[in-house]
């Protein structure tokens, strides 16, 4: 078993693919696509990202409900779909999103250790707060930062730096960062926070900068992980 991660003051959780699941709800909302749905939700997840950095290297920022709603057009329009109601519908899923099982013991437990906790994420603070609540989670988190405080989206170093001044925390490595996004998971620990990678889908690590320090293949373990 790795070493537990030592000196942490605050974990800091991704939301989208972390806590909540952004898959299986869409699936769901998708059954009459029949074995085109897996394939439509992976489209809008993917063009979804696709938008949020390419708007960043544009400097043309607008927020995630925005980009959600530009990737939800892009992907209808590729798969030949025109309904608007089924758009409405599936843009309301991100306000209450189910989260993962393993989500809320895992919050739990941390919390009963005294850790501090947060939310650093792409989504608007509206996304972010119904989410939060819908999944009964608002009294587990210190503070849920938006990337809209910084006006750039992650894996911009900025963004990272904003939520560790906000949290007051001496030194990145105070910070136990959390997500399930590959990408997210080398940024953050190229910026210097104590990276868990929560590799759900078991895939290949990312040939980018940074390493996590701590791969897991659910939160269930993490607690245990952390040094007390």
């Amino acid at each position: 078993m790795p070493a537990p991660l030592q000196g942490i003051q605050a974990c800091i959780f991704d939301a989208y693919g972390t806590l909540f699941d952004v898959h299986g709800p869409v699936l769901r909302e998708l059954g009459v696509l029949g074995d085109r749905a897996a394939g439509f939700t992976a489209q809008w997840r993917d063009k979804q990202l696709q938008y949020t950095w390419l708007r960043s290297l544009m400097g043309v920022h607008a927020d995630f409900w925005q980009v959600t709603a530009d990737a939800l057009d892009h992907t209808m329009q590729l798969f030949g779909i025109e309904d608007r109601l089924l758009h409405q519908k599936l843009m309301e899923l991100y306000l209450s999103l189910a989260p993962f099982p393993d989500a809320a013991p895992c919050l739990a437990e941390l919390q009963r250790r005294g850790l501090r906790l947060a939310i650093l994420s792409n989504g608007s603070p509206a996304m972010l707060d119904a989410a939060v609540r819908s999944a009964g989670f608002a009294g587990f988190f210190e503070k849920l930062t938006s990337v809209e405080e910084v006006g750039i989206y992650k894996p911009s170093r900025r963004v990272y730096r904003h939520v560790q001044s906000v949290l007051k925390l001496a030194t990145p490595q105070d910070v136990c960062f959390v997500s399930a996004n590959g990408w997210d998971a080398h940024a953050a620990a190229s910026f210097g926070f104590q990276v868990v990678w929560i590799n759900r889908a078991g895939a290949p690590a990312e040939r980018l900068p940074g390493a996590p320090a701590l791969t897991l293949e659910t939160l269930e373990d993490l607690p245990r992980r952390i040094a007390g």
